[in-house]
């Protein structure tokens, strides 16, 4: 009963973390939300015993890749928000009926797979399967990730530095 709470708390936490990314307006705080969201994961993750998934969470997305971001929104200085303001207004209608088409999809994906009981292996989530898979299977994937977080760090500085 207690780990049902919990697990409500936490996606209740994904949920509002989640909206607070999105319609906050400082860069600062948006990111303050991804971390909370990152951390409330990982306690998902935990629950369902994927203990590797939720380290790796939290050193990897909550630390690395926030500090990359805010480095990001440093170097592009976002603090001014009169800089920021929105000139098309037309991009907020859009923007709300596209996540409304995905919330819409994406519940309707689990409505559909809800009655359909999948077996789950007893290892997954640990570093054992992880380091498995990572290094057979999902090796391309991965290296095409590492490719594709290069070029968004290189495009970060092209953007920060203005004159070159």
């Amino acid at each position: 009963m207690f780990g049902q709470i919990l697990f409500g708390i936490m996606a209740l936490v994904i949920v509002v973390t989640s909206i607070g990314v999105v319609a906050v307006r400082n860069p600062v705080r948006s990111a303050l939300n991804l971390v909370a969201n990152f951390f409330a994961l990982a306690v998902l993750y935990l629950f369902l015993y994927a203990q590797f998934v939720a380290a790796v969470q939290i050193i990897v997305y909550a630390g690395a890749i926030m500090v990359l971001f805010l480095f990001t929104i440093m170097l592009l200085n976002l603090g001014a928000p009169a800089e920021m303001a929105e000139r098309f207004e037309w991009k907020r209608p859009i923007t709300w009926g596209m996540a409304l088409l995905f919330v819409i999809v994406l519940a309707g994906g689990v409505f559909v797979r809800l009655g359909e009981a999948q077996t789950v292996p007893e290892d997954i989530g640990t570093v054992q399967m992880v380091g498995k898979y990572l290094f057979t299977d999902w090796v391309y994937p991965f290296e095409l990730t590492s490719v594709l977080l290069l070029i968004a760090i290189v495009g970060a500085i092209v953007m920060a530095k203005r004159r070159l």
